[in-house]
């Protein structure tokens, strides 16, 4: 089993012990885009209590990766919105599967395809 396989099981688990619904596809996709990022362990996660680290999702995937053009308090909004899906108490936010929650919630899944 590759190191990525490892990491794909490890966030397969992660979304089943916290009943996330997204696309398995999907997941492994995102996390190929993630490339090398997902081998650090700081870079892996996201901390939701951090201001930059949200405007760092916010500026640097929802809009130059997914290209959207909403105003900040929409796309900030929908960053709280899949912190509390993933749970307030959970400390360890994946990114692959936080920015896979994402892209279902802007429906632009086809940036990946």
């Amino acid at each position: 089993m590759s190191q990525r396989d490892e990491k794909l099981a490890h966030y397969r688990d992660f979304v089943a012990q916290h009943n996330i619904t997204l696309d398995d596809a999907l997941l492994v996709k995102v996390t190929i885009g993630l490339g090398p990022s997902i081998y650090n362990k700081n870079a892996e996660l996201i901390a939701c209590s951090q201001v930059d680290e949200l405007t760092t999702v916010r500026e640097n995937f929802l809009k130059k990766k997914l290209a959207l053009t909403l105003s900040d308090k929409e796309l900030d909004e929908a960053i709280k919105e899949v912190c509390q899906e993933i749970g307030s108490s959970v400390k360890t936010k994946f990114r692959a599967v936080f920015y896979t929650l994402l892209v279902k919630k802007f429906d632009k899944a086809d940036i990946y395809a």
